[in-house]
């Protein structure tokens, strides 16, 4: 039991690192062939911090463990909204931009419904992760053309990650980047089947289900990105990149997460979800925006709120599987 804890925390350690490695190669990759910073922010940074919920929720689908994928997913965008975005209010206010309020928050409900919608049947084909993915490429293409029809804010937000990669980088450069890149998608790789192995393992040793160990430790492991981000944001008073890290977040995990994973292999669904975790994973997305609503700013009062809601949820699970 010890060693596969001691598993379980390197495999979180490489998903971290793994995550950071792959964002910062790829990233100046990107700007090597002249990509702006807004799109490689928009994209490449935001994909980034999902990595380990992409890499993992694929591996576990590979290996016939789609519970693991499935739990992975609602966990993290559960954890993401209630305790992540909590943490970050009582550390400090979060002013809420009005366009995240009726434009991506939105989109962040859309995209965690077609979970029950597409798997009411009890399974999530790959047609369905066909749909999803498409579905993703979609809000890609939107993200990018809204960027750019207002730049202003977008650009100001990344203004810190634009002035930190050189704008005229050498050609010399690019094989490093690339280095960094794939020693980072490598390094997510093998972290995913350490957290994956010691996640069964821990599901198999307490009698409990693979679905119940990815909504608690595999989504505690995968959100670490996240939890960076968002921490360090909300310390330096960035409540946009706080709140739009986690709302998109959620929408990745949602959209190609799942399509990635069910089109490596279909997922059978436990129905057992729509009795309780998938009802709260879309009950917090319909929260999250009304408290943000009523005084344009996630106090220390929502924030506690939020992270009860995580507390609350977490306890009944435990109750609910003991």
């Amino acid at each position: 039991m010890l060693l596969q804890g001691i598993l379980f925390c390197l495999g979180a350690a490489a998903l971290y690192f793994g995550a950071e490695w792959l964002v910062r190669g790829s990233s100046r990759l990107a700007r090597s062939y002249g990509v702006s910073a807004l799109v490689v922010g928009l994209t490449v940074v935001a994909l980034g911090t999902s990595a380990p919920e992409l890499v993992v929720s694929t591996l576990a689908a590979l290996r016939g463990q789609g519970g693991v994928a499935v739990g992975n997913v609602v966990g993290s965008n559960i954890l993401n909204l209630a305790l992540i975005v909590g943490v970050a209010a009582l550390a400090g206010p979060l002013r809420v931009q009005m366009s995240l309020i009726f434009r991506e928050a939105p989109l962040m409900v859309a995209a965690g419904l077609t979970l029950p919608l597409l798997a009411w049947d009890g399974v999530i084909s790959r047609l369905d992760g066909a749909l999803l993915s498409l579905a993703f490429a979609g809000y890609l293409a939107f993200v990018v053309h809204s960027a750019r029809r207002e730049p202003g804010s977008v650009k100001a937000e990344f203004a810190e990650f634009e002035a930190a990669e050189d704008r005229h980088p050498e050609r010399g450069t690019r094989l490093r980047d690339t280095g960094i890149a794939a020693a980072g998608l490598a390094t997510l790789v093998v972290g995913a089947q350490l957290l994956v192995d010691a996640a069964v393992f821990f599901a198999r040793a307490a009698g409990v289900s693979e679905v119940v160990v990815g909504l608690t430790v595999v989504a505690i492991g995968t959100s670490l990105p996240e939890l960076a981000t968002s921490a360090v944001a909300s310390a330096r008073g960035e409540a946009d990149i706080a709140l739009g890290n986690v709302v998109g977040s959620n929408i990745f995990n949602s959209l190609i997460i799942l399509g990635a994973a069910s089109l490596a292999r279909p997922i059978g669904m436990d129905r057992s979800l729509f009795s309780y975790e998938v009802p709260v994973m879309v009950g917090i997305s319909i929260v999250f925006p009304l408290l943000a609503y009523t005084r344009r700013t996630l106090g220390r009062l929502e924030g506690g709120f939020l992270v009860a809601c995580y507390v609350a949820f977490t306890g009944f699970l435990l109750v609910r599987i003991g």
